[in-house]
């Protein structure tokens, strides 16, 4: 039996029922004769979901599906319940900032915007005399068409393409469409799209998408997350912790100096994100601009390309074959997975400091953090941003891998990887919205942290033995191994094996003020000068 060829209702004692066509009217279960009596399970389907064809046999008190089953998904509005990717159902409401940018609305908005803007240009280059200076009134129809672009707009665009089969093409129709009936624009509608290839379009299109899309939502909640931060390693600046590498008790260290060094480490991925060069080019067909020169070979078109994408607020790649090579794009997205594996380090560590009672979590009302053990308070915000991180991470790392690789002049590889982009940068913003709501619910617990301290005196081993070196006391190490290795260590232990140390008395006297609780060395200031040079 196929996957999926046949629905099945098992009953605990009796024979199978088989639903068939008869059994299922618009997802309700109804008997009939081909119901087995003896089953007692009822399958209900939801509405419009099943197109059934079946017939029953029973022999020896069995049953037999002559004909399967089948049960196909309706064909329903795009919805959360019918969405295959959770980033536009479940978790639409948190990612839906994205949309405007890097939707199939946004691809075909900026296109939209990029063949107008070229238009407008050619009309600026005096040797293309076909194209002359547009009136205020054309100027401001133009543009209106990008600032009053819409949905219906896309639509109509959509509609185009399943004629043309070309989706840039659809949009070169759609605006001659638009500006047949304005008779300063209509002259000169051959010209939309002047001497380009479709990748032209599309690689400007793209480097906008990607810039306004790190810029006005990326960026600024990977502020909001940074600031989340400092402010934990502000306010935490002082409060004593005990280190642990190898999983095992180590010098101590404060809260807020652990997590000022998360707040660096994002910082500095955050400014090489905002660093990143968005390339564009604008060379036609094959880089040569062959076709420019052909029609105006007096232009000097190199300097004109140049010149329109740097007004699209994009830099220029003089040096390209059909495609702009899309290495920015392997840097940028390169940039995010270390920014983002730096955060997925700091969910692990917030996670670790969880579960041994470090942090408590604030509950709101109505949560269930277990389906059995209503105890449970889980952090679930840090462990969602932990595998979002992940999604995000293997789909940059495919995109940063894939697209500066083009068979000689262009292969169209790139062209159904681009449409990708969304998803990094969506399971990213994801990751980092539930970092957000992880940190907020924390509260510091202190008795935990003061008890775990209370119980490592023999993280003074190390500031013991570092002083006897200073005054030339034999083995310093090996003694304090001997002391405190595998055994338990107390206060008592500690003090009793400081006074019979032959130091001066004044190295024996600041020794004997330390504990677990004020061994944690220039911590605190670190987070100060962190966060002054943060403001200067």
């Amino acid at each position: 039996m196929e996957i999926g060829s046949c629905i099945k209702a098992p009953n605990g004692s009796g024979p199978t029922s088989y639903v068939t066509r008869a059994s299922c009217l618009n997802g309700q279960f109804v008997p009939t004769q081909n119901r087995i009596s003896k089953a007692s399970s009822y399958v209900t389907l939801p509405n419009k979901l099943c197109t059934c064809k079946a017939t029953l046999k029973e022999t020896n008190n069995s049953v037999e599906a002559v004909e399967k089953v089948k049960v196909q998904p309706s064909e329903t509005e795009l919805s959360s319940l019918t969405a295959i990717s959770p980033l536009d159902g479940r978790y639409w409401n948190k990612v839906k900032d994205l949309s405007r940018y890097l939707s199939e609305y946004g691809l075909i908005y900026y296109r939209t915007l990029v063949e107008i803007k070229w238009l407008l240009k050619l009309s600026q280059i005096p040797e293309v005399v076909e194209v002359p200076k547009f009136s205020n009134e054309a100027e401001a129809k133009l543009q209106g068409l990008i600032d009053g672009f819409n949905e219906a707009d896309a639509i109509q665009v959509k509609n185009i393409e399943k004629i043309t089969n070309h989706d840039v093409k659809a949009v070169e129709y759609f605006l001659k469409t638009k500006c047949q009936e304005d008779p300063e624009i209509a002259k000169v509608l051959e010209f939309f799209h002047f001497g380009c290839t479709s990748e032209d379009i599309n690689n400007l299109a793209h480097g906008l998408m990607l810039k306004e899309a790190v810029n006005y939502v990326i960026l600024p909640i990977m502020d909001d997350l940074i600031n989340a931060i400092y402010s934990m390693a502000e306010a935490n600046a002082h409060v004593s912790m005990l280190s642990r590498t190898h999983g095992q008790p180590a010098s101590p260290t404060t809260l807020g100096k652990e997590m000022i060094i998360f707040a660096e480490r994002l910082s500095r991925e955050r400014r090489d994100i905002s660093q990143v060069e968005i390339f564009g080019k604008f060379a036609g067909a094959v880089g040569n601009y062959n076709a420019h020169v052909a029609a105006y070979p007096d232009v000097i078109w190199p300097h004109v390309a140049e010149q329109f994408v740097n007004s699209l607020g994009l830099s220029f790649n003089p040096h390209v074959t059909q495609i702009e090579s899309h290495d920015y794009m392997a840097k940028l997205f390169h940039s995010f997975i270390r920014f983002n594996n730096i955060l997925l380090d700091f969910d692990r560590d917030i996670w670790g400091y969880i579960s041994v009672g470090y942090f408590k979590q604030v509950t709101k009302a109505g949560e269930i953090g277990s389906s059995t053990m209503p105890h449970k308070v889980n952090p679930i915000d840090f462990e969602n941003s932990e595998g979002n991180l992940g999604i995000g991470n293997a789909v940059f790392d495919h995109l940063s891998m894939k697209l500066p690789i083009s068979r000689w002049q262009r292969d169209l590889t790139d062209s159904t990887v681009l449409r990708n982009i969304g998803v990094g940068l969506g399971y990213s913003l994801l990751a980092y919205k539930s970092a957000l709501v992880g940190i907020g619910k924390l509260q510091v617990n202190e008795v935990a942290l003061n008890k775990d301290l209370d119980n490592a005196w023999e993280v003074l081993a190390e500031p013991i033995q570092t002083v006897m070196r200073r005054y030339g006391v034999e083995e310093p190490y090996e003694k304090l191994k001997e002391l405190t290795r595998g055994k338990a260590v107390n206060k008592e232990s500690i003090t009793e094996f400081i006074n019979r140390l032959e130091i001066p008395v004044e190295a024996k006297t600041e020794l004997l003020k330390l504990t677990p609780h004020n061994y944690v060395g220039v911590a605190a200031q670190l987070v100060k000068d962190a966060c002054i040079k943060r403001h200067e």
